[in-house]
């Protein structure tokens, strides 16, 4: 049987292990092929130690190459690259800043560009399936929404081949992951505005067993994330709980057929199914 390859195109180091570190971590210990290209080094991320607040933003992203090491290698995933190379884009900001309009940002990339780099190692590890976000960048960030267009035209380029998926939360499942319990360190959310509704949702992955992998390498991501057992938060200091169990929308491919736990079951099981 031919191995199986399932490639990942991230914004930033960090949002590898937040939102589909689990599944890298299964498919991984499953003996198929996981390549994570990160199209930037995070260089203007808020550092949350106050032993790192003096990381200059270079220097910054210079660090955050380490922990995204550390973070593979807790989920098992040894195939990490930076898109072009590392620094080649730089971290674009939130969306409306000045480092939108910086020239060497990846918001400011020429996308069939960035497009020709992902595409050539699209086809040199066969992806059968590519994951990214969705057309809002999950949440709006600009090199969230740069990545859904690149790995877009990377996919285009490389003739349509694979199953095409952006990282989703139902809203249903966003309103459990905000429960706090009452003794945490974390602040509670009290606006959601990432989750999708439930019905947009086409995938789940069940990878509760590789939850303490995800949270290693959330863990090694010591700049940008605070973990404390199965709860983090980024530099707002706003609680989520980590879920073993990440959830997909199928955007161009073939749906698997679901097998259903019980009636009624919404989700294909299996992001290599056809």
């Amino acid at each position: 049987m031919a191995e199986r390859s399932l490639l990942l195109v991230h914004a930033h180091p960090d949002d590898e292990s937040i939102g589909t570190g689990a599944t890298m971590a299964k498919y991984a210990a499953e003996g198929a092929r996981v390549t994570l290209v990160t199209c930037t080094l995070g260089e203007l991320g808020e550092i949350i130690p106050p032993a790192l607040a003096h990381l200059k933003p270079d220097e910054l992203g210079q660090h955050r190459i380490g922990e995204l090491a550390r973070a593979c290698a807790a989920l098992g995933v040894p195939d990490h690259r930076f898109l072009g190379g590392p620094g080649r884009w730089r971290d674009s900001g939130m969306m409306g800043l000045p480092d939108n309009d910086d020239p060497r940002c990846f918001w400011q990339a020429d996308v069939d560009e960035a497009a020709g780099e992902l595409a050539a190692i699209a086809a040199q590890v066969a992806a059968d399936v590519i994951v990214t976000y969705d057309a809002n960048g999950f949440y709006g960030h600009p090199d969230h929404i740069q990545a859904h267009r690149v790995a877009w035209r990377a996919h285009e380029m490389a003739g349509e081949t694979a199953k095409f998926y952006a990282t989703a939360v139902p809203r249903s499942v966003l309103a459990e992951t905000v429960r706090l319990p009452a003794d945490s360190r974390f602040k509670p959310v009290t606006e959601m505005v990432a989750g999708v509704p439930d019905d947009q949702v086409t995938t789940a992955i069940d990878a509760t067993a590789y939850l303490g992998a995800k949270l290693a390498a959330m863990r090694a991501h010591e700049t940008q994330l605070a973990v404390d057992g199965e709860f983090f938060a980024l530099s707002n200091g706003l609680g989520l709980r980590a879920d073993g169990t990440e959830y997909y929308t199928l955007l161009e491919g073939p749906r698997g057929q679901r097998r259903p736990r019980r009636a009624g079951e919404p989700y294909e099981r299996d992001l290599f199914a056809r």
